[in-house]
């Protein structure tokens, strides 16, 4: 047998015809669903993984089988079964078999390498959206998408926030998303989600970039409707002067609540919780070479605390700036009241709606069903009540449900303290300023943090 025979009966196995087989039937597919993509196709995230992850690795697993195949024929000819010695092949130019198939070979390889780039870019662009983050793990993650597309920044990508520029982000985030999808795929994830997350941005990374807090001065107003539980839904309306503050344009003097993350100071504390809810200890540098440490009643020094010790910034207050829930049924209720989303005519629908909301109901199924049955049965017989109107109540409050509980994820009123500012006593309220503005807080010259509500705002 002739060695140019030989050669490229090489390419006649198994292994080298599977691998030319999947890369090519990756390569067509991948084709394919970059056109769909271009006309505006695409827009399931299950698509997507299969576009720009699955066919990639099946593309380049056949260009990896290939050479494998032929490597391991050469072996078994090596072995004896025939009398083949490896030598380079040569290359005339002039024949003109042998230009076409160096050109097909430089145009295929070219084509290969093309689409591998643009598939690792498309890639690496897909799993940095955000519903890519938020869909493809649909139950894990379903609060915090739930909580995003209803945020303030849901034009803002997740990736801008929790992964940083540059190589170091790169891996480092891709390590972590190893660790998730093992866990979501044996299901070893914690319900809920912790928070908050330890290793994210610093906020002057992320919220400085749009937000100046030393430029905000002055005051905000701030309106806050609750109801009652009687018949006619009672309203009660707290107006508050925010005293959001910042940097004084004349004396450069902070004030206000923006105080806390001027540049002029710098405050830590030491958390002794997970949640960063319990703070023992505050240290603050002024800036003109005056420290003061505040401790809580109990404490001896900083020294015997065991916790987290962070300089305070945005999202110490600010810590669902993106996936923010209702912390109780009641204050979900008074909001969708006063958006119009039920019927304050409506006898009792404060109260109706915070009982059947407080339900702890297995899953959202049992939940919408448990929400339509116990409001219609309430208002079955109230003949000054539109069946409209009950209607339009059952779906608001089905929404409310969906949009701050979630049986799957352990995730119900309170799962998330939100920080700014404080709630209401009751048994998912959170302390939110008052972790340290709780008059307890003293340094060794006797001076306290100051629980005085008009240091934040004043009530009109």
């Amino acid at each position: 047998m002739s060695p140019a025979h030989t050669r490229f009966s090489l390419f006649k196995n198994a292994i080298t015809i599977f691998g030319a087989a999947l890369t090519t039937t990756g390569a067509i597919l991948f084709l394919a669903f970059l056109l769909l993509e271009l006309a505006g196709m695409h827009a399931n995230p299950y698509v997507g993984m299969l576009f720009f992850l699955i066919l990639p690795g099946l593309f380049v697993a056949g260009l990896v089988l290939m050479p494998l195949g032929v490597w391991l024929a050469h072996r078994r000819d090596a072995a004896g079964l025939t009398a083949w010695r490896p030598s380079w092949p040569k290359i005339d130019l002039n024949d003109v078999t042998q230009r076409r198939a160096t050109a097909i070979f430089l145009a295929s390889t070219i084509a290969n390498l093309l689409i591998v780039l643009v598939a690792a870019f498309a890639g690496i662009e897909y799993m940095d959206s955000p519903q890519f983050c938020g869909q493809l793990c649909h139950e894990v993650m379903e609060p915090q998408w739930a909580g995003y597309q209803d945020s303030p920044h849901s034009r803002v990508v997740c990736v801008q926030c929790h992964i940083g520029p540059g190589a170091s982000w790169f891996v480092k985030s891709k390590m972590s998303g190893l660790r998730q999808v093992y866990a979501v795929t044996f299901n070893t994830h914690s319900r809920p989600i912790p928070s908050p997350v330890t290793d994210l941005r610093p906020a002057r990374d992320t919220c400085e970039q749009c937000h100046w807090p030393e430029k905000f001065h002055g005051d905000k107003i701030r309106t806050i409707r609750t109801y009652a539980d009687d018949e006619a839904n009672t309203e009660s309306v707290t107006t508050l002067r925010m005293h959001i503050g910042g940097v004084n344009r004349l004396d450069k003097s902070a004030t206000g609540i923006h105080w806390h993350v001027s540049r002029q100071n710098r405050i830590e504390y030491i958390a002794t919780d997970d949640k960063r809810q319990v703070i023992p200890y505050v240290r603050l540098d002024d800036g003109k070479g005056n420290v003061t440490e505040f401790l809580a009643d109990g404490v001896a020094d900083a020294a015997s605390l065991k916790g987290e010790r962070r300089v305070l910034d945005c999202v110490d207050c600010h810590n669902r700036p993106s996936h923010t829930f209702a912390y109780s049924a009641e204050r979900a209720v008074d909001e969708a009241i006063a958006a119009g989303g039920f019927d304050s005519a409506m006898p009792f629908i404060r109260r109706e709606a915070v009982k059947v909301l407080k339900v702890a109901y297995p899953d959202r199924a049992a939940a919408f069903r448990g929400i339509q049955n116990g409001l219609t049965a309430f208002y079955k017989d109230a003949a000054n009540v539109p069946k409209a109107s009950v209607d339009r109540a059952v779906a608001t409050a089905q929404h409310v449900f969906a949009r701050n509980v979630f049986p799957a994820m352990n995730v119900t009123w309170g799962t998330y303290p939100n920080n700014v500012g404080h709630s209401d006593p009751g048994p998912s309220s959170y302390a939110g300023c008052f972790r340290c503005h709780d008059d307890s807080h003293k340094s060794r010259a006797g001076k306290v943090i100051s629980q005085d509500c008009s240091l934040c705002h004043t009530i009109e």
